[in-house]
């Protein structure tokens, strides 16, 4: 996992102040890969808890860890209970790490 401790304290912290504690992270894509250099911050944020728009709520939360990632740039895909299924949330379960 290329994320120092910090980078994945920030990313837990900012996580569990937008949609509370019970919120799980995982990251994914080639930040999993230690061969790999570069590339963006891909997270998957699956909360129990229903989200009045999530888009807006996810991209709160993206602007949130960029700006305290120093500009390092954040994907989010978020998961509430009214998501439909979508492969991308396979793939990120499955070869994603949580944080």
């Amino acid at each position: 996992m290329r994320l120092t401790d910090e980078q994945r304290r920030i990313i837990v912290e900012e996580t569990a102040h937008i949609f509370g504690a019970g919120a799980r992270v995982r990251l994914f894509g080639s930040r999993v890969d230690d061969s790999i250099r570069g590339g963006d911050i891909d997270l998957l944020v699956e909360t129990p808890d229903p989200v009045a728009q999530p888009a807006l709520a996810a991209a709160r939360l993206a602007v949130k860890i960029e700006r305290r990632l120093d500009g390092r740039h954040v994907d989010v895909v978020l998961v509430t209970p009214e998501t439909p299924a979508l492969p991308i949330h396979d793939i990120a379960r499955r070869h994603g790490m949580a944080l």
